[in-house]
């Protein structure tokens, strides 16, 4: 699904991961009521550890490590601040 990119944002830690967080208009539909297509990321060594999207037929959901689950959309600031404080959780818990 085509929309309009209305953010973007990457940032590279000095231990080279990287968060991306990407957010599109799109039309609303019934897996995007909100009419928001979004993709945040946190990369760790070259893989996903943390994501929120909705990718298509999938609806609103986070990956944390392993688990998959259902993610409750409110806003735009609610999102990336679960998004940024699942990260920085993450990355306490996971230092060298």
């Amino acid at each position: 699904m085509k929309g309009k990119k209305i953010f973007h944002q990457k940032k590279r830690y000095p231990d080279g991961s990287i968060v991306e967080m990407k957010i599109w208009q799109v039309k609303p539909d019934r897996y995007r009521p909100h009419g928001l297509k979004y993709s945040l990321a946190y990369i760790e060594k070259g893989k996903r550890v943390i994501g929120y999207d909705n990718a298509e037929r999938k609806g609103d959901h986070r990956h944390y490590g392993q688990r998959t689950e259902v993610y409750e959309f409110n806003d735009v600031d609610r999102l990336t601040d679960d998004f940024l404080n699942d990260v920085s959780d993450w990355r306490k818990k996971h230092e060298d």
